[in-house]
This record gives structure tokens, sequence and C-alpha cells, in this order.
């Protein structure tokens, strides 16, 4: 399998990331960032993809494996 790699993300992907991973729902993400909830999902899907993981705790794991932290 390929490294994990966040290098394919954009900036606001990271940046729902970085919220996701304080266990925030998507509701209060989307609040945050500005941005509707079908957003915040869309990019959690893309980061799941980038990632290699299949759901939020699987994403926070492998985050933290990369050094991204929230």
């Amino acid at each position: 399998s390929s490294p994990i790699s966040i290098k394919n993300l954009t900036e606001r992907q990271i940046a729902t990331l970085r919220v996701a991973m304080q266990g925030k729902a998507n509701k209060v993400i989307a609040r945050e960032l500005n941005i509707s909830e079908a957003t915040v999902k869309a990019h959690l899907s893309s980061v799941f993809r980038a990632l290699g993981v299949k759901n939020r705790t699987e994403a926070v794991f492998a985050a933290a494996k990369i050094g991204l932290y929230s």
C-alpha cells in the first residue's frame, strides 16, 4: 500500500480534519469553518480516501501517525 499522505489534500480539507480530530460533530465543524454540512461530509470523504481509512477514528490515528494534530 502507498504511504499515507496529506500532500494531496486542500487547506480546507486539512482544516476540516483538524476540527474533526477534536471530536466535533459535522454540524459544529460546519459552523466553525463557515461551510455547509454537506461540504464537511465531502471534505471528510476526500480525507478518508487520501489517508486510506474508512472512518473518523481511523483518520485520527492516521493523521497522528503522520504528525498532524488538532
